[in-house]
């Protein structure tokens, strides 16, 4: 029996036939009549419209995919912070000006459906936007794959300010439905925890060990289409729903006691509950650890179950996938597959490591040592007695390798093994992924450079040839064509069609950077931006801006090494100067400074930097004494969607990380594309875009990442920067003084202290260097047409940042697959 696959429908489609299409998805998909529907109908009924384009396709894939039996990529990663689907999916069917004409012959108006749309908060930034750029371009590139990750219910947070502080409310997007995604309850997979272990003796005389788990919720899969860029291609991602074995207990429920009834429903669904749980207390690290074997012992089943042939050989598994780990949340999966090819499957042990040890490659995110998860062997034990188990025979023999390879140097063997013994004894997942992986990389030049040199320097001494680096990108479908339509028009005007997957073909824009009428359009479409930033924020969060202001952007997770605290000496540098006289307002360049920033819920000197930013802001615009030429944005909630829209209005990209501490960065190359210039340090991917953009375009400054090292080794004294520069004491001193707080002196002492005698990230030994480089921000922005001319030559230089160059590069240097077209 064949598969029946519906045509894909074809080019000459009408605006007739897509209003029938979108009226009978209103009248039989939601129930109501045109006159009676609601926003919300009319935006459900659109994308199931769409997607009824997308699905034919989708299918088509799969077919193809099950006859090909080519390799496969499948992305683990706990984050898919994906941004609203409908414009996406409007722009891979190339059906936009079609549903628009549609819908107006209907009285409806598209941008309102667009806005009614909530986005999915699955991620809490760089790793998991990046994980959906990179799903995106593996469909773009026809290169078969799948995406496995959780369907948080409530994902992350939605960001609230109360007095100027941060307040974390549930963010329930799927409240109003869910038209993306399809679920499939007979495809669910039993996911099992705790228990005892046991040997028994085989017929073969062989040992083999038995697990029987005290528990099980089962993990159901919710489906949502991942198109490729007018190819014809449509890959999934599959997200994992908790769900309980045995929801429901009638006869608990008969006899009165109704919330035991359904208590083993509330257990198991809080796996799939939030995403990152906050893990200060036991509960909630117990809670992340079932959530990270929840969602790849799901996936990996799915995998060799349902997606591999009945009778697949598994000791060619490495020929059909390669698990790509991304970060070590994923890490579990490594234990995961050992124990179902030893203990289901009758492999043995040197057997099994073989086949895992191909198919399994680990991107690291951080070098920051307290980022690289460990879990306490006693809750690995409790939770996953038989992972542990064979967690402990992998060191085991790995340090056995490490003494053949070193006699003597116990010392080496300490700091290698996987499992670390002091201050607890706990498993390094980092170093178990290095073990097992056949590749670990890096996302940026430097930060694969320290990987190899700091973070996992003995491993990279044993074995060389595993570590590799793929720079990060972004996809410039979502994050130049759909959030900055009027540059991509002007683009495409200047090189023709075909940049938007072969980004590199925007050098050919570097000979406009000259021309006047190209460089005086691109200037009415970053003003054109800017209105329309304006009204979004005035709508969304009732903040005004000056339109006329150089836009002075930073927008990131609120964490102190990316050293948000830094922007705000400089503003609150800015406005001393400003009431002291020093500077006369009629010779300040007008800035409106935007920051968006999430803090995690239990970092309490994060947070305290979000009040002290709302609260400066609070002062600052109030004042007349400025007279509009500094003011201060910070609306709530940063998210995919808000993105799409500030950083296409952007003039100034804040990438002020100290150097060595940031990975890469992917915020620094959406900026670049779309036509910021950068002040920044020489951290992660900055050090890139420097390079390929000009030292002329680039505002540098501040120590990198040898002088930090050699700072901090001799001994840094945060406090001497405070005693001997005038502006850096006066502006600590306002702070200080209550200024801010409504003369509470108390308020912010917390963070004043933390830098004078503490400076974990040396924001007071950068302090004058950075205000130096805005100095010549002020300077360059002040000829406003040299100024744009700078600006396209970073949009012209930074093809290279492409997240289809960053999937070559894995496909070439990592995986070893290839499109199947």
């Amino acid at each position: 029996m064949t598969d029946l696959v519906v045509p894909t429908p074809t080019p000459d489609l009408t605006v007739d036939a897509f209003t029938r299409a979108f009226l009978r998805e209103l009248n039989f998909g939601q129930g109501v009549e045109l006159a009676a529907s609601s926003v919300n109908d009319q935006y459900l009924a659109l994308a199931r419209t769409v997607r009824q384009f997308l699905i034919s396709r989708w299918l088509e894939t799969q077919k193809r995919q099950r006859e090909a039996q080519a390799k496969s990529i499948a992305y683990l990663s706990a984050e898919f912070l994906l941004g609203r689907q409908l414009d996406n999916a409007l722009l891979a069917t190339n059906l936009e000006e079609i549903a628009g004409e549609a819908l107006r012959g209907l009285d409806i108006d598209l941008a309102e459906l667009r806005d009614a749309e909530v986005e999915p908060g699955l991620g809490n930034g760089g790793l998991g936007r990046l994980a959906a750029c990179f799903i995106d371009s593996l469909a773009t590139m026809s290169v078969p794959s799948i995406g496995y990750g959780i369907r948080y219910e409530y994902g992350i947070f939605r960001q609230t300010f109360v007095d100027g502080k941060q307040v974390e409310q549930p963010d329930n997007w799927l409240e109003l439905g869910s038209p993306w995604e399809f679920p499939h309850p007979e495809a669910a997979v039993t996911v099992s925890f705790g228990g005892t272990t046991s040997v028994e003796v085989d017929e073969n005389g062989v040992d083999r060990t038995t697990w029987t788990p005290s528990w099980s919720v089962l993990a159901m899969p919710y489906n949502y289409m991942v198109p490729g860029y007018h190819n014809g291609r449509v890959n999934t991602l599959r997200l994992w729903s908790a769900k309980a074995t045995h929801a429901f207990d009638l006869s608990t429920f008969n006899a009165g006691e109704y919330a035991d009834a359904v208590r083993s429903q509330t257990f198991a669904e809080n796996i799939s509950k939030v995403l990152y749980p906050e893990d200060s207390t036991p509960q909630g690290k117990e809670l992340r650890l079932q959530q990270q074997y929840f969602f790849v012992a799901a996936s990996i089943r799915n995998f060799i179950d349902q997606v591999l042939p009945e009778d697949f050989d598994l000791h060619r598994l490495s020929e059909r996938v390669m698990f790509q780990l991304n970060d070590t949340h994923p890490v579990i999966a490594v234990p995961e597959l050992m124990r179902i090819l030893v203990d289901e499957k009758g492999f043995g042990w040197d057997e099994a490591w073989a086949v895992t040890r191909k198919c399994f490659a680990y991107t690291c995110h951080t070098l920051l040592p307290e980022a690289l998860e460990v879990w306490p062997t006693e809750l690995l034990g409790r939770l996953l007695p038989r992972h542990l188990e064979i967690i402990y025979q992998i060191n085991d023999d790995f340090l056995a390798e490490v003494r053949a390879a070193h006699p003597g140097d116990e010392l080496r063997a300490r700091r290698m093994s996987i499992v670390a013994e002091h201050p607890e004894r706990a498993v390094r997942m980092a170093y178990l992924a290095t073990v097992a992986g056949a590749k670990v990389n890096g996302v940026a030049e430097l930060h694969s450079q320290l990987l190899r040199d700091k973070v996992l320097d003995d491993f990279a001494t044993m074995w060389p040839e595993k570590f590799t680096n793929v720079t990060n990108g972004v996809t410039p479908r979502r994050f130049m064509r759909l959030s900055n339509p009027p540059l991509s028009r002007l683009i495409t005007e200047a090189i023709g069609s075909g940049w938007l997957t072969d980004l590199e073909r925007l050098s050919e824009l570097e000979p406009y950077a000259k021309d006047a009428e190209f460089v005086r359009r691109f200037q009415e479409v970053k003003g054109r931006n800017k209105r329309r930033l304006a009204g979004v924020l005035e709508h969304r969060d009732g903040i005004e801006i000056n339109q006329d202001a150089m836009l002075d952007v930073m927008v990131k997770r609120l964490h102190e090494y990316k050293r948000q605290m830094l922007k705000v000496l400089h503003v609150v540098t800015q406005y001393d100067r400003i009431l002291s006289g020093e500077l006369k307002v009629e010779d300040v360049t007008p800035r409106t400074v935007v920051f968006g920033a999430k803090a995690a819920p239990g970092y309490r000197m994060a947070k305290d930097i979000i009040w002290l930013i709302n609260s400066v802001a609070k002062v600052v615009n109030n004042d007349p004494a400025v007279q509009d030429k500094l003011k201060i944005a910070f609306p709530a909630n940063y998210n995919v969607t808000l993105a799409e829209t500030l950083i296409p209005a952007a003039d100034l990209s804040e990438q002020i990380s100290l150097a060595g501490k940031e990975a890469s960065g992917t915020g620094n190359m959406k900026f670049a594309l779309n036509g910021a210039l950068t002040i920044g340090t020489l951290d992660g991917a900055n050090v890139e875009i420097r390079e390929l953009v000009g030292g002329e375009n680039f505002f540098l400054f501040g120590l990198d990442e040898p002088a930090v090292a050699a700072l901090v080794d001799s001994g840094y004294h945060p406090s001497s920067y405070y005693e001997q520069n005038t502006s850096l004491r006066r502006a600590l001193d306002l702070i200080a003084s209550g200024a801010f707080s409504d003369g509470d002196r108390h308020a912010f002492e917390p963070i004043v202290s933390n830098l004078l005698y503490q400076d974990r990230f040396l924001v007071l030994a950068d302090y004058q260097a950075y205000l130096d480089a805005q100095a010549e921000v002020d300077l360059a922005y002040a000829d406003k047409d040299a100024w744009a001319g700078k600006a396209i030559l970073n949009i012209s230089r930074s093809g290279f940042f492409s997240s289809d160059r960053s999937m070559r590069d894995y496909l070439e240097r990592i995986w070893h697959a290839a499109p199947v077209h």
